[in-house]
């Protein structure tokens, strides 16, 4: 199974597409998956990028609206998991993964799904100890401090991560796993990057949560983004496995953004699509009760006290979440909760008010879990959301008269949950495992030659590839 990898996207969700097309085309494969791993920007609309943690001159529109509205249709199965500068409030309405636009998945704030017989995991966000232990208190309209603190991960989400004891085959993270530098050629990583020497020698390189899912988890795979450069390497275990890890670049010309590996899968499958993971829904059944929507700490049970804190789910425990959830494949059941781009820019937009996504209000009810945003919406008599008529493109309405639509939300299933108050390995071993990662842009390709594609190697759009996002991110890691 062909599966292209992508760094940090910003947006550049079109140019990523033609590239992968041009390369399938020139090479004669296929490419059976897209994985991005964070900064994927889906802003549907301008009033999204108020959402994001960005200063307004960087408010860019980019090409995800296009396949959000249908005016075009992603070519190639795509998942994907957020960074730090997302669109946030659309990414909020699906906290356990969904549909973002039609053949485009987002994991959620964490989550595990089934792709062709393989067992894909990720988590969202990046590392920030202020908010780690805190519940998901943030939703639109945010504050200069909740913009940004709506992308830190959470403790909870680690945990649940945690409790997972089947193996994964391939994991996602948008920030590197601390120390995971010792596993490659870090002098190269310095020559690249010399900044990075003192955040390396000072132990600040990377996520600790994400260095104790890599150690926990032992996935294959685990593919990164975030620090805007490749780099490759390899992970021993006690057990005696590895984990082949690669972070790739951003979406620019001349730089290694875009990877292609093969990946043995079940052949037998006639078609590949994604299903959800029975321990990852029974875990999040499990665990529901320990949902915070709080600005406060949120403290987890461990070994010391009275209350279960191991919750690796048993034969009956899957059984039961079963026989609750039914059919394990991902119903196509995308739509759109906010009109996309119009082509036209609009001036003193602010930010939308948070809605509630059908997929998620689905899943919920079928899991018996609560949603977050459901719970903070909840705050509000019958959960009811006031919008106005133009930001859901309603032209026979005034722009400064509101509709109420009320949503027939579930109640919380967790009565006791707080509602929203407030806001190396030797270099031999090294080269031979991870071979197929030192091709720039693509794997190789099936008769074994090296493939070195620049993206101004135009693909047959003719477009050229504009540097919209250039500066936008040299430095910011925040």
């Amino acid at each position: 199974m062909k599966i292209a990898v992508e760094g940090c996207a910003h947006g550049e969700l079109e140019t990523i597409y033609d590239t992968l097309q041009y390369l399938e085309e020139k090479e004669g494969f296929k490419i059976d998956l897209l994985i991005c791993c964070g900064d994927f920007q889906a802003s549907r609309n301008e009033a999204d990028l108020r959402c994001m943690a960005v200063p307004p001159k960087y408010y860019n529109i980019c090409s995800f609206y296009k396949y959000y509205t249908g005016v075009k249709t992603a070519p190639i199965l795509t998942i994907f998991i957020g960074g730090n500068h997302e669109a946030s409030n659309y990414l909020q309405e699906l906290p356990y993964g969904g549909w973002v636009a039609p053949n485009i998945y987002y994991l959620g704030y964490a989550g595990v799904v089934n792709i062709a017989g393989l067992r894909i995991g990720g988590i969202s966000g990046i590392y920030k100890g202020q908010d780690y232990m805190k519940g998901h208190f943030e939703h639109s309209p945010y504050s200069d401090s909740s913009k940004r603190s709506v992308y830190h991960i959470r403790n909870l989400e680690v945990f649940r991560l945690k409790q997972l004891s089947q193996p994964l085959d391939i994991f996602l993270s948008h920030d590197w796993p601390s120390g995971i530098w010792q596993y490659g050629n870090a002098a190269q990583l310095i020559r690249f990057k010399p900044f990075f020497e003192e955040d390396i020698n000072r132990g600040q390189l990377g996520s600790k949560p994400t260095e104790e899912l890599l150690n926990h988890l032992k996935p294959d795979y685990w593919f990164s983004a975030h620090l805007h450069c490749k780099f490759a390497a390899v992970v021993p275990h006690e057990c005696g496995k590895i984990t082949k890890f690669l972070a790739l670049d951003k979406c620019l010309p001349k730089r290694r953004f875009l990877q292609v590996v093969d990946v043995p899968h079940d052949t037998n499958l006639e078609k590949i699509e994604i299903s959800y993971d029975l321990e990852w829904l029974t875990i999040l059944r499990l665990t529901n009760h320990l949902l915070s929507v709080k600005n406060v700490t949120n403290y987890l049970p461990g070994p010391s006290g009275n209350e279960r804190w191991c919750f690796f789910p048993d034969e009956e425990e899957k059984s039961f979440t079963l026989n609750l959830f039914g059919d394990l494949v991902v119903p196509n059941n995308f739509e759109k909760t906010a009109e996309g781009y119009s082509g036209h820019k609009t001036k003193n937009l602010t930010q939308p008010v948070p809605v509630c996504n059908s997929q998620t209000v689905l899943f919920c009810k079928k899991l018996g879990i609560d949603d977050p945003l459901n719970l903070i919406l909840n705050l509000s008599t019958n959960s009811a959301i006031d919008l106005s008529a133009n930001s859901l493109g309603d032209d026979s309405a005034s722009k400064t008269t509101p509709r109420k639509i009320v949503l027939d939300l579930p109640q919380p299933v967790n009565e006791s949950v707080p509602t929203f108050v407030d806001e190396t390995i030797s270099q031999p071993e090294l080269n031979e495992t991870v071979e197929e990662m030192e091709v720039p842009v693509e794997e190789k390709s099936n008769c074994g030659k090296e493939v070195e594609v620049s993206v101004e190697e135009k693909s047959n759009c003719g477009k050229a590839f504009k540097r919209r996002n250039a500066s936008m991110y040299q430095n910011d890691v925040n």
